[in-house]
C-alpha cells in the first residue's frame, strides 16, 4: 500500500485515493516531461519512465486497485492515436506514390516480423504463442518522434515525403498482421487444440468492425457540420469514438483498425483537418495517463528471472535481442523495398535508420495482447515491449535527425535552404545583397498562411472593446501600438 494512503482511513476503492492517484499520474508525467525536454527526448520517454518510478519496484505511490479500475485506458488512448493516424491517409497523396509506398512499407514492417518471429521461435526456443504476436508488433514505429524531427528541422524532399507515408501505412500492416497473430496465438495456447475456425471468426470479426469503422466515419461526417459549435463537435467525436470502442471491446477486438478506417474516411469525405486538432487538445491527458499507467504496471524484477512457459532465456535477453534484431530487420527490410521501388541511394540507404522509434501502438497492441493471452505470456510480452519501447524511444529522435542531414533532407546553410538563381537572366551575376534578398522571400513565400482562430478573434474584439470603453472614459491618451486599429 502506498505510504500516502496510511493518512487517510477510507479503503484502496475510496474516491478520494482514485482521485489523489490520477491527479499523482498527471502531475509526476508532467514533471518528468520538464526533465526529458531539457534531454530533447519526446513525451512518451517521460510518462512510461515516471510511471516505473512511482511503481511499485520504486516509490509505490499508485495503488494496485487504480490500476485494475482504469484497464479501459489502452482502448480509449488508441481509439485517438488510430484516429488521428487515419489524416495521414489522404488518397490523393495515396494515389501520387501509392505502389512504391506499399512495396517499402510491406517489405520493412514484414522483414522487422520475419526476422524476430524466427530469431525468437528457433533460435531462442520462445513459445510460438509468444513468438508470433512479438513478430507482428515489431512492425509497428512511432510517428510522433520522427515527425517532431521533421518539423524542428524543417526538412523537406523526396526521402521526407516517402518516410511519412510509409511510417502511417506501417501501423496499418501492424494492426492486420497483429491480428492474425493473436487470434493464431489464442488458438495454439488453448487446450481444445489448434483450429481453422479459432483464427478465421476473429479475422472475420475484424474484417466486419472495419467496416463498421467506415460507417461511423459516415456517421461522425453527417453529425459534425459546420453549423457545430467547437464545444459540440467536440462532444459528438468523443461519443462517436468511445461509441465504437464500446462495441469493440464487447466482441472483444482491438479498436485501432476501425478508428484508422473512420480517421481515413473523415478526412477523404471532408477534408476537415480541423476536428483532428480539436481532438489533439483533448487527448494529451489520456495518452499521459495510459503511458503512466503501462510503466506503473512494468515488472523490473521479471527482467532478470526467466520467460516462464514462454522458454529458458530471461526477459532481459529476449528485451535486448528484440530491440536489436528489429532494427536490423526493419533496415534490410526498407533498404530491399527501396531497391524494389527504384528509389535513390539516398532515400534507399537512410529510410531504415529513420524507421527505430516505437512506442503509442506496440505498447498499446501489447497491453491488449497481455489482456488476449493471460499468465506469464501475456505478462512477458508487456515487459518486453515496454522495456524496448523505452530503449527505442532513447535514441529514435537522434536516429530520425541522424537520417534526414545523411539523406540531404535538411541544411544549416543558407544556400542549400533557399536556393536561388546566381545569375539575371541577361547573365549579369547578381550581388550578394540581392541574393539574400531573393532567399529571404522565398523563405517568406514557403511559410503557412496564418489564419486568425475562433479564440484569437474573440480574444482580439474583446481586447478592442476595451480599449473603446477606456478611450471614451478618458483613462487612456494615446492608442497602443499592440491593438489594431478598428472603426473608431
Amino acid at each position: 500500500m502506498p505510504v500516502w494512503m496510511n493518512w487517510m482511513n477510507n479503503s484502496d476503492s475510496s474516491v478520494p485515493v482514485t482521485i489523489i492517484s490520477i491527479a499523482l499520474m498527471l502531475a509526476a508525467g508532467f514533471l518528468m516531461t520538464r526533465i526529458t525536454k531539457k534531454l530533447r527526448l519526446p513525451n512518451v520517454t517521460a510518462y512510461i519512465v515516471g510511471g516505473i518510478l512511482a511503481g511499485p519496484f520504486v516509490l509505490n505511490l499508485i495503488p494496485r486497485s487504480v490500476v485494475e479500475g482504469t484497464s479501459f485506458l489502452p482502448d480509449i488512448a488508441l481509439a485517438f492515436i488510430a484516429f488521428s493516424t487515419g489524416e495521414f491517409f489522404r488518397l490523393s497523396a495515396l494515389k501520387k506514390n501509392g505502389g512504391k509506398v506499399v512495396t517499402i512499407t510491406l517489405l520493412e514492417a514484414c522483414g522487422a516480423a520475419v526476422l524476430v518471429f524466427l530469431t525468437c521461435h528457433f533460435i531462442l526456443g520462445l513459445s510460438l504463442a509468444f513468438s508470433v504476436v512479438l513478430g507482428a508488433l515489431a512492425t509497428a514505429t512511432a510517428p510522433a518522434s520522427t515527425i517532431m524531427t521533421i518539423r524542428q528541422t524543417g526538412a523537406k524532399g523526396d526521402f521526407v515525403e516517402t518516410l511519412l507515408q510509409v511510417v502511417a501505412l506501417d501501423d496499418v500492416v501492424c494492426l492486420v498482421l497483429y491480428s492474425v497473430a493473436i487470434s493464431l496465438a489464442t488458438a495454439v495456447s488453448s487446450t481444445s487444440g489448434f483450429e481453422l475456425s479459432s483464427v478465421l471468426i476473429p479475422v472475420g470479426k475484424n474484417l466486419l468492425l472495419l467496416a463498421l469503422g467506415c460507417g461511423f466515419g459516415l456517421l461522425l461526417k453527417a453529425m459534425v457540420g459546420p453549423k457545430r459549435s467547437t464545444d459540440n463537435r467536440l462532444i459528438i467525436a468523443i461519443a462517436i469514438l468511445f461509441s465504437y470502442c464500446g462495441i469493440c471491446a464487447v466482441v472483444d477486438v482491438s479498436p485501432l483498425l476501425g478508428c484508422m478506417a473512420m480517421g481515413m474516411v473523415y478526412i477523404n469525405t471532408t477534408e476537415d483537418e480541423r476536428m483532428f486538432r480539436q481532438l489533439n487538445y483533448f487527448s494529451p491527458p489520456i495518452l499521459l495517463l495510459f503511458f503512466f499507467r503501462s510503466g506503473v504496471s512494468f515488472d523490473l524484477g521479471s527482467l532478470v528471472g526467466s520467460g516462464g512457459n514462454i522458454g529458458a532465456v530471461p526477459l532481459l535477453v529476449i528485451g535486448v535481442v528484440y530491440f536489436l534484431v528489429r532494427i536490423l530487420g526493419k533496415y534490410i527490410g526498407a533498404w530491399t523495398g527501396c531497391r524494389l521501388a527504384r528509389k535513390e541511394p539516398k532515400v534507399r540507404n537512410w529510410l531504415g535508420l529513420a524507421l527505430i522509434p516505437q512506442a503509442g501502438v506496440a505498447i498499446g497492441l501489447a497491453a491488449l495482447g497481455a489482456r488476449a493471452l493471460g499468465g506469464e505470456t501475456g505478462h512477458a510480452l508487456e515487459t518486453v515491449i515496454l522495456s524496448s519501447s523505452v530503449l527505442y524511444e532513447l535514441i529514435g529522435p537522434g536516429s530520425a535527425k541522424l537520417s534526414l542531414w545523411l539523406s540531404g533532407s535538411y541544411s544549416n546553410e543558407l544556400e542549400e535552404v533557399a536556393p536561388v538563381p546566381e545569375v539575371t537572366e541577361t547573365g549579369e551575376k547578381k550581388s550578394e545583397l540581392d541574393l539574400l534578398i531573393e532567399r529571404i522571400r522565398k523563405i517568406q513565400d514557403e511559410l503557412p498562411e496564418h489564419t486568425e482562430s475562433e479564440n484569437e478573434r474573440a480574444f482580439t474584439e474583446a481586447a478592442e472593446e476595451y480599449y473603446r470603453e477606456q478611450t471614451r472614459a478618458g483613462n487612456l491618451r494615446s492608442r497602443r501600438p499592440g491593438f489594431r486599429r478598428g472603426p473608431f
